[in-house]
């Protein structure tokens, strides 16, 4: 992920200091995370990373946790791992995350890719997350909109993974983190002191 960049919610280059490796999957997109790993690497290492599993391959057919095998290789990855977290595909059902919140409140961190640049269900996708109780870190990369990034802060958004174009391109991509204010306290915009007087 060497034309990645990971950046918090300042707008601070934290890729220096990710650990993240994403388990490698025929639908790994680019820029999840900065090393990949295959599950093969994974259980011959001596230490324990910290790994981003998709949440695609830990469901069955109706959207549900699998079992079987499929429970027993994400057990295997547990146990073999320093933290664990998921990617999620934006065109996931955002309907099915309420039913996956035992599993999803567990970890550390939730990747968020959006496939496509005209595919907003990344607000909801992160919100319901939100909602439904999870306080790990909630990441965003793909194709989302970097003037939507300080609306994603405000849906409870904690970091961001931005090409190297974007960040050499004339869009100030330090506006974009100070556009909104940058927490998620469930206030309305308009009651942020940007807008008092408005």
């Amino acid at each position: 992920m060497a034309n990645h960049h990971v950046l918090d919610s300042q707008g601070v280059d934290i890729s220096h200091q990710d650990s993240w490796h994403a388990l490698a999957t025929d639908t790994l997109p680019d820029g999840i995370a900065s090393i990949d790993l295959t599950l093969l690497e994974l259980l011959q290492r001596q230490e324990k990373p910290d790994v981003l599993v998709p949440l695609a391959d830990l469901l069955n057919g109706s959207g549900a946790l699998a079992s079987g095998l499929v429970k027993e290789v994400y057990e295997l990855i547990v146990q073999h791992s320093s933290r664990v977290g998921l990617w999620v595909t934006a065109d996931t059902d955002t309907n099915a995350l309420a039913a996956l919140s035992e599993l999803l409140l567990k970890q550390d961190l939730i990747v968020i890719h959006v496939p496509k640049f005209a595919d907003g269900r990344n607000f909801s996708f992160a919100q319901t997350l939100r909602q439904i109780g999870y306080q790990g870190e909630i990441r965003v990369a793909g194709a989302f909109g970097r003037d939507q990034i300080a609306y994603l802060l405000r849906v409870g958004v904690d970091s961001f993974v931005l090409n190297e174009h974007d960040l050499q391109s004339d869009f100030n991509i330090s506006q974009a983190f100070t556009a909104l204010a940058s927490s998620y306290d469930g206030r309305n915009a308009a009651a942020l002191p940007m807008f008092a007087g408005a």
